[in-house]
């Protein structure tokens, strides 16, 4: 017999990864591959579908050789995906009809402003949870319909399918067989009723969306189809879906009412289990579902910052301040001065409490002796910032008391911000063995629903919490800081 094994695909919004996990949650191997970030006008973010698709292709055969696993010892399938990316699709043909749509894209800001100025926004937020922002798939998938070529004729004939990135792939790894995604996607599409679970018929009369479009929805942990695709090892069940903010809570076994996790990847995202309780934010926060211990939908709060990790890409990439991303640690750590200097990096606007779509970054607080190492520490600061407004946010809202935070993603290496984390909430944060915990979640909802876990605490009660930063900062420090980005975003919006 050989070694059995859960796969789980992580789609990100600026590579694929593919795992393989053993039964009891730990990983065996792990492959990844970049695909191509096509920037057509300022404010405007897409992907080739294809690419992506292609990328799947490649990896899943990859992270099997690479484990030495035999594909015949696959238990299972979970996938988790960036959320609100959009993709339509010819169900005939089974080619996009244009571009990704990626959640970062502002080009329907004016739509959204339009639905704004007719008074509907109390009516989305009520029936979604969301407010009416470019952020979510709805307006996206208008903008397709009334600016592609011949999109619209396909939707009225039947021809033409939507769905998130985790629809896309299952559609393709299934052979075209499934067209589903799960609730925690569902939720936020802008056009989703979460409080009646369905595809709500105002909202897409609202959008001019015909229903014909949309994908079947199910739990997060449910049949949703098995691999029948070139490239792809025949017949693997796939039982796990859900966005990746959801699973991460599922890898960090945030699935009862009062837990909480922030995920610093490209953004950040702070998400607060609710439990039954739909509460509507007065804060500036979302509603949106997520997983219980047996992978059925509960509420959430969330709040999303939609430059985290990208801030540090930013520099990387573009101001050209250091060649691997890794090196802002060091140069963050070796600043030995004080300053007033404030970053806010709102490249495509602020997310969570503000969502202002027109704001954009800026610096503040420059002298003529400013530093890049500055700079840097600045940016790293303002991840920590960002998510220090939306958890106070979230402690208003639902009346809990936050007494620690768990954290995953790329970016809770860096030993700088993780403290700062810590230093301006003052509260521990806790960093698990396992550290990538979207694909872990994914991986934990296949298994549930190919009976190898009976529930997610069970299993991910073995991913020890392997790291603590606690607090060390002086009150008056603390609050002092706090001031300082308090007016800095005053000032900007």
């Amino acid at each position: 017999m050989g070694k059995k094994y859960i796969i789980a695909i992580d789609l990100g919004t600026t590579g694929n990864r593919v795992f393989c996990f053993d039964e009891s949650g730990k990983p065996i191997s792990s492959v990844y591959k970049e695909f191509t970030q096509h920037f057509p006008k300022p404010g405007w973010v897409e992907h080739d579908p294809e690419e992506i698709w292609r990328s799947i292709q490649k990896l899943i055969p990859a992270a099997i050789q690479q484990g030495d696993l035999s594909s015949k010892d696959a238990i299972s399938i979970g996938i988790t995906n960036q959320r609100e990316t959009t993709v339509l699709w010819n169900r005939k043909t089974g080619k996009p009809v244009y571009n990704a749509i990626v959640w970062q894209c502002r080009r329907t800001t004016d739509i959204c402003n339009a639905l704004k100025e007719k008074g509907l926004e109390d009516l989305f937020r009520k029936k979604t949870g969301l407010v009416i922002d470019a952020y979510f798939s709805g307006t996206k998938i208008n903008w397709i319909l009334n600016n592609v070529l011949g999109a619209r004729d396909l939707a009225e004939s039947g021809d033409l399918l939507f769905g998130t990135i985790d629809t896309w792939i299952l559609w393709n790894l299934t052979g075209g067989k499934s067209h589903m995604s799960d609730y925690t996607n569902a939720s936020r599409t802008l056009i989703y009723n979460i409080t009646e679970k369905k595809w709500d018929p105002e909202l897409l009369d609202i959008l001019s969306i015909p229903e014909s479009l949309l994908p079947e929805v199910l739990d997060s942990a449910a049949p949703f189809g098995t691999t029948s695709a070139s490239g792809i090892p025949e017949g693997i069940p796939i039982g796990g879906i859900a966005g990746d903010q959801q699973a991460a809570m599922v890898g960090q076994n945030c699935v009862f009412e009062g837990t909480i996790k922030n995920t610093y990847g490209t953004g950040c995202f702070v998400l607060l289990n609710t439990g039954t309780e739909n509460i509507r934010s007065k804060n500036g926060l979302l509603t949106t579902l997520a997983c219980d211990n047996k992978g059925k939908a509960v509420y959430a709060l969330e709040g999303s910052v939609f430059i985290g990790g990208a801030v540090v890409q930013w520099l990387r990439d573009y101001m050209k301040f250091f060649t691997e991303s890794s090196e802002s640690e060091s140069m963050a750590l070796a600043v030995d001065k004080d300053d007033e200097v404030i970053m806010i990096p709102a490249f495509v606007g602020l997310g969570a409490p503000h969502w202002r779509m027109d704001a954009r970054g800026a610096l503040f607080g420059l002298t003529r002796d400013t530093t890049i190492e500055q700079i840097v520490r600045a940016a790293l600061k303002s991840i920590a910032f960002q998510s220090m407004d939306v958890i106070n946010a979230m402690q208003q809202d639902s009346g809990t008391v936050i007494e620690e935070l768990r954290v995953d993603g790329g970016a809770i290496k860096n030993r700088y911000l993780m403290q700062f984390q810590a230093d301006i909430l003052g509260i521990p944060v806790l960093i698990p063995e396992i550290a990538e915990s979207t694909a872990l979640g994914a991986a934990y909802l296949a298994g549930l629903s190919s009976n190898v876990f009976s529930s997610i605490d069970e299993v991910a009660r073995l991913n020890q919490i392997t790291s603590r930063y606690e607090p060390a900062a002086p009150e008056v420090e603390r609050e002092k800081q706090k001031r300082l980005w308090q007016s800095a975003v005053k000032r900007l919006l």
